[in-house]
């Protein structure tokens, strides 16, 4: 459970806690102890993996254990250096009126510019935790002021403050970076400078036992209803036949589908099927440029449907009645999806 909170700068952090459907399998728990001990020594982390390999719950995990108030940045084009450590945003008005003499009006007004920290520099000055999620969607220029911060520990702001131009970093600040190197959309490629103060630990998707572990965590239903999906997607990750690959968050909406309608995650059953269609083959024509291969991508995952949710595992009768039923499917919605 995340708890907000707020500073004295106007500025939100988060209280993390564990949640209670993480997953600590042994590869997970290798990885974590991995994080865990350059952080303990201070370095900062760089979390890179294809989207849904889990960067960012790790990055959570990792927080919630420093047991420091955590505040958390996601990147952006838009970005720019006073996103993270602030920019005089409002004006102060003061205004006095002495009366002090019946006869005398004195009036005084004053207009003062007021600094107002991001996050960055709060969490600097403070010692709090810094996730950085997908650091590279913002511009380089925009994180050179990390250099300094990850190397000479000092934060230096604009004279224009009004608090003095450098922040000493607090022993206790943490930062975490997330990024993935397969994005191709909205990203920017890192300084080296910045990279090379960085350590980096290179994720990818997590081995079949601890997939079926999160997915049936999460979607609260059982390891035996929850593997089959599994290896639905995982083969139709192997394949090749998309062009978003699917991640382990294809499995989990499945499975928490499966969970809320009571289905049997079988090819017999045709409402599973048709599941099975709607949450992946949008993954087979993700760019909008491949209307031309929908009935070889519908083929593909018919086959695959058969071949891990039951329709090679079926006596001879049942066999054939569930690829009866999801041929019918398939043919169904590709005439419908041409009319």
């Amino acid at each position: 459970m995340n708890d907000n909170f707020t500073t004295d700068d106007g500025v939100s952090t988060l209280s993390l806690k564990a949640r209670e459907d993480y997953v600590d399998t042994p590869t997970i728990h290798a990885l974590a102890d991995r994080a865990k001990a350059y952080i303990n020594t201070g370095f900062p982390l760089h979390l890179r993996g294809p989207a849904g390999c889990g960067k960012t719950t790790l990055a959570f995990r990792l927080a919630a254990e420093l047991d420091r108030p955590t505040m958390y940045l996601v990147g952006d084009e838009a970005m720019t250096t006073a996103d993270l450590i602030g920019k005089q945003s409002r004006y102060q008005h003061r205004k006095v009126v002495d009366r002090f003499i019946h006869s005398v009006l004195k009036y005084e007004e004053n207009v003062e510019q007021q600094w107002s920290d991001a996050k960055l520099t709060v969490a600097c000055r403070e010692g709090y935790t810094l996730i950085y999620d997908e650091f590279t969607r913002s511009r380089p220029e925009a994180n050179n002021v990390l250099l300094a911060v990850l190397e000479e520990r000092l934060l230096a702001l604009p004279a224009s403050n009004g608090a003095g131009e450098y922040v000493k970093v607090h022993p206790k600040f943490r930062i975490i970076f997330t990024s993935n190197p397969r994005e191709y959309a909205g990203i920017h490629n890192s300084q080296d400078a910045l990279n090379d103060r960085l350590i980096t630990l290179d994720m990818d998707y997590v081995d079949e036992a601890s997939e079926t572990a999160i997915t049936s965590a999460r979607a609260k239903l059982s390891s035996e209803l929850t593997a089959p999906i599994v290896r639905l997607v995982r083969a139709y990750r192997e394949s090749g036949e998309f062009e978003q690959i699917p991640t382990p968050r294809a499995t989990i909406m499945i499975a928490k589908m499966v969970a809320a309608r009571k289905l049997k995650p079988s090819v017999s059953n045709s409402e599973f099927v048709q599941l099975c269609l709607d949450v992946l083959e949008g993954k087979c024509m993700h760019s909008g440029h491949s209307e031309n291969k929908v009935p070889q991508y519908r083929e593909a995952l018919m086959k695959l449907l058969q071949e891990q949710c039951g329709g090679r595992r079926q006596v001879n009768g049942s066999k054939t009645r569930a690829a009866s039923n999801s041929r019918a499917i398939g043919n169904r919605d590709v005439c419908a999806s041409a009319s």
